[in-house]
């Protein structure tokens, strides 16, 4: 449980954002909230993105009404991996299969238990190297890398 979390979102999710904030101080998470003021759900997104890309959080979390524009402009990081989560089995997955290092979901689309339930499953799933999905993300990481400016 020694993950660093960065979290933010825009303006119409910070109830949710708010919620989760508090499982992670249930669950004793060291975070970040990285602001929910801005309606520009992009400039959050590249903050909690450079934030993780940096090394200074091991996982970011990102919602916005739909959870997809935070999950497009977080890819547009380099390093950034954001996978858009809409249940429990996709957040764990994203980690497992995927190696995301950013979640996104939509405060508009699920709920505050689902919610809980898909971050705890998110926080807790660890990347499986040496997995039929090893060269499949290693692929676009490849890509990222060969077409970095």
């Amino acid at each position: 449980m020694s993950k660093r979390v960065a979290i933010g979102c825009d303006p119409n999710a910070s109830d949710l954002k708010d919620y989760i904030k508090s499982c992670l101080d249930e669950w004793g998470y060291e975070y970040t909230d990285m602001g929910s003021e801005d309606p520009i759900y992009a400039n959050v997104a590249f903050k909690v993105g450079e934030a993780v890309a940096r090394g200074e959080y091991d996982r970011g979390i990102l919602l916005c009404g739909t959870g997809i524009g935070v999950s497009i402009a977080a890819n547009k990081v380099p390093g950034i991996y954001a996978a858009l989560c809409t249940d429990v089995y996709s957040a764990e997955r994203a980690v497992k299969s995927n190696n995301a290092n950013v979640m996104t979901m939509g405060a508009q689309t699920i709920g505050p238990i689902i919610a809980r339930d898909m971050v705890k499953t998110y926080l807790e799933a660890d990347w499986e190297p040496g997995t039929r999905s090893e060269p499949k993300v290693q692929a676009y990481v490849d890509y990222a890398k060969k077409h970095e400016a």
